[in-house]
């Protein structure tokens, strides 16, 4: 029998995955889950979720134009049904400003504030740190590699259809 892998070992999992697969996709839910907890712990004494922080990032992106509320809703990293109350949030917090558009009353345009731009700022440098030692597991060389990998996944991912992930369940527990 072969030695516990180290996915296996971290989560104290006594018996073998099913698959290569499922370790696999086991190892990078971890894995996505330690980055995200390493970055919050970044953001957060500023007051803002990853979210937050993700929307803050595409307005700024925007600039003085702005962006629809749905399509920053597109734009997340992380997809999150409530976009509304997230954008509450943050105009509470005086970071972004929302106002209907002139053209098309159904529609809501949401800006960066002065004070999100400035937020943004002194993030950045923080931010970066946090990206450099989430990856310092890694040689430069093989960063380009992990980034294709992940987009090989997601493109994957992104052409199957809604209901597959079931179907292909329900397939195996009848063989």
């Amino acid at each position: 029998m072969a030695a516990p892998s180290r996915i296996q070992r971290e989560i104290r999992q006594s018996r073998p995955f099913r698959s290569p697969g499922h370790e696999a996709v086991v190892a990078l839910a971890r894995t996505a889950d330690q980055v995200g907890r390493h970055f919050a712990a970044v953001i957060a004494p500023h007051g803002i979720t990853p979210q937050q922080y993700n929307v803050l990032r595409i307005l700024r992106g925007a600039g003085q134009a702005g962006l629809p509320t749905l399509e920053i809703a597109e734009r997340m990293i992380e997809s999150t049904p409530g976009i509304t109350r997230l954008l509450d949030r943050l105009e509470a917090k005086r970071l972004v400003r929302r106002q209907r558009c002139p053209r098309d009353r159904r529609q809501v345009l949401c800006y960066s504030r002065p004070e999100g731009l400035a937020l943004l700022s002194r993030l950045d440098e923080p931010v970066s740190a946090a990206d450099a030692s989430a990856l310092r597991g890694l040689r430069p060389e093989r960063v380009a590699t992990f980034i294709a990998i992940l987009d090989e996944i997601r493109v994957g991912l992104s052409t199957l259809p809604p209901a597959a992930p079931a179907k292909l369940n329900q397939r195996r527990r009848k063989s």
